[in-house]
């Protein structure tokens, strides 16, 4: 019996079905054929796009390495592949090239809550506004990514959790630590304050997230939850 996205998935035109599984189950679910449709986007009136790439890839050994020294001129002996699609396939394939020699961007430790302040210290001081930040992070502590989350008045921010938990889950993160600042300087924690960090650690447990911390940030100083031995 066919799944519910291979039932949805063949209702589409054949030279769309490769993004449809895309969206659907991610890019490692689709063939090296499936991929190159995509970029090529249709085939001719005997093929399919997949067909298409299909049979460029057979002329090149079905080989990713064999293909990417192809020209355009090259691709475009074969009927239904104009400048522009062969022109898509090779910078894909350039830009696979240039990857493999590319370090990954190195993503900061936050070993502590004096890292934290430090890398959002740019964002929150001398603002006017209060606003609430979360730094998504891995297993090992190291940065994924940091997500302004909301911004409000001049005395108050509204959180949303749902918004915090969504950012959390789509970038796999294990731990978060969270980040407002108060715009008068006075960076001590309001009953709100601490009311927000409970609901987020209770709901983290839920989740599986880690709260590492909450951090109030002033205009030279801040507040950390997790020193004051308040998580």
């Amino acid at each position: 019996m066919e799944t519910n996205d291979n039932q949805a998935i063949k209702y589409w035109a054949e030279d769309d079905r490769p993004r449809e599984k895309l969206l659907l189950k991610g890019k490692s679910a689709l063939s090296n054929a499936e991929l190159i449709a995509i970029l090529i986007g249709s085939g001719n009136s005997e093929k399919s796009a997949v067909q298409l790439a299909q049979e460029i890839l057979d002329m090149a050994g079905n080989n990713l390495i064999e293909l990417s020294r192809m020209t355009v001129k090259e691709l475009m002996q074969f009927r239904g592949m104009g400048p522009a699609k062969a022109v898509s396939v090779v910078a894909a394939l350039e830009l696979g090239k240039r990857r493999l020699a590319e370090k990954a961007l190195e993503k900061p430790e936050i070993s502590a809550s004096s890292s934290a302040y430090n890398l959002l210290l740019p964002d929150l001081a001398d603002s006017y506004y209060e606003q609430f930040f979360v730094l998504l992070l891995d297993n090992k502590n190291r940065l994924i990514k940091k997500v302004l989350v909301s911004s409000g008045g001049t005395a108050r921010v509204v959180v949303d959790a749902k918004r915090i938990f969504k950012e959390a889950i789509l970038y796999n993160a294990s731990a978060i630590i969270l980040a407002h600042n108060h715009p008068a300087n006075d960076t001590k924690p309001s009953t709100e304050d601490k009311l927000i960090t409970k609901e987020m650690i209770k709901a983290g447990k839920v989740l599986n997230i880690r709260i590492h911390d909450h951090l109030i940030i002033g205009n030279d100083n801040y507040f950390s939850f997790a020193d004051e031995g308040m998580m």
